[in-house]
């Protein structure tokens, strides 16, 4: 069923207070536990719905919701599945889905989340206080000693509007367009609409009683090599909203990146030149620079001899594939970004 098929028959004769949207890729077990959370909030369950949005889609992911749909339907909240098919990544999802409520508030999570309690009350609570989107507390749990993927997943404990906790007032998605459906993968899809309610003169207020938790999503050996690619979305950034992106992301590759590329192209070119002892020199160099990067994400991360060796041998990678990728989204977004 697409967006517009759920929408009309979202009209029969329900109109909650506030949709509460939530997009999912092929995760059942952690959405189980989010739409669970979400469906014994301390608000009115005849007032609320939940909307999840399979980007999928899958049959899993179908049945789990059908099921949790079909237990809490007695005394709600009702709770929808939406197949998107349309689009691709969370931001075009989240769209499907807040095209498909008539609620005059949509409140956004991740499917990874576990939302407090009080968090839906609290954030329509200080939405209704005169915002047009607010921004609620994200909590990440980590050990005394995080690995390199965890701590930097807890950014978002410190992001200053992230999706995974936001409250946004109908009028204000309609008036910016929502979410850029460009952004497909879970990275600066947020941080664009953030811009665009600023660019748009609306009031973004912080609400830290409406708490989500958000454990980290366990994660492969070398993940952070495939999350370089997410670099080419700060160029899309960037493209449409360079002052705001200066001032708020400050993200780029370290002057080490380039200094790293530098000497490997010294080595190479050396060597092929026959130049052996500056090939030598350059190759001592980048070493010494890729020991450092990796010591420097040690500094207060895991010191297993398993994220030892993950960290040595992404250090050596990480910085290459960076500037590839925010290159290649300069190509693709056509913008000058570096």
């Amino acid at each position: 069923m697409h967006a517009s098929d759920t929408r009309s028959a979202a009209r029969d004769d329900f109109i909650p207070d506030v949709s509460v949207v939530v997009p999912t890729y092929r995760r059942p077990a952690m959405l189980e536990r989010c739409v669970r959370a979400l469906a014994t909030q301390a608000y009115d369950a005849a007032r609320y719905e939940i909307i999840v949005c399979d980007d999928g889609p899958d049959d899993a992911t179908r049945a789990c919701v059908q099921r949790l749909a079909a237990a809490h339907a007695p005394r709600g909240p009702k709770i929808r599945y939406m197949a998107v098919t349309g689009t691709q990544g969370p931001a075009g999802a989240r769209n499907a889905g807040w095209h498909a409520s008539l609620a005059r508030r949509i409140a956004f999570t991740d499917d990874d989340t576990i939302p407090d309690a009080n968090w839906l009350a609290n954030g329509v609570r200080a939405l209704d206080a005169g915002a047009d989107a607010v921004s609620g507390r994200i909590v990440v749990p980590l050990p005394e000693r995080p690995s390199d993927y965890e701590l930097d997943a807890a950014g978002l404990a410190s992001a200053e509007f992230a999706t995974a906790n936001t409250f946004v007032t109908r009028a204000a998605l309609e008036r910016t367009g929502g979410f850029d459906a460009r952004f497909t993968a879970a990275w600066r899809e947020d941080s664009d609409l953030q811009f665009a309610l600023i660019h748009a003169g609306l009031r973004i207020a912080r609400a830290d009683d409406a708490m989500v938790l958000h454990p980290v999503r366990p994660a492969r050996w070398g993940v952070c090599i495939s999350q370089q690619k997410k670099s080419q979305f700060d160029a899309l950034l960037y493209k449409k909203h360079r002052a705001l992106f200066r001032e708020r992301i400050r993200h780029g590759p370290p002057l080490l990146y380039y200094a790293m590329l530098a000497v490997l192209v010294v080595a190479v070119v050396s060597l092929i030149a026959g130049g052996s002892r500056i090939a030598a020199f350059a190759a001592l160099a980048w070493a010494a620079m890729t020991l450092w990067f990796a010591a420097q994400r040690l500094k207060t991360t895991s010191r297993t001899p398993a994220h030892i060796a993950e960290m040595i041998w992404t250090s050596a990678i990480i910085p290459y594939l960076s500037i590839y990728w925010r290159i290649r989204g300069a190509f693709k977004f056509r913008v000058f970004f570096l």
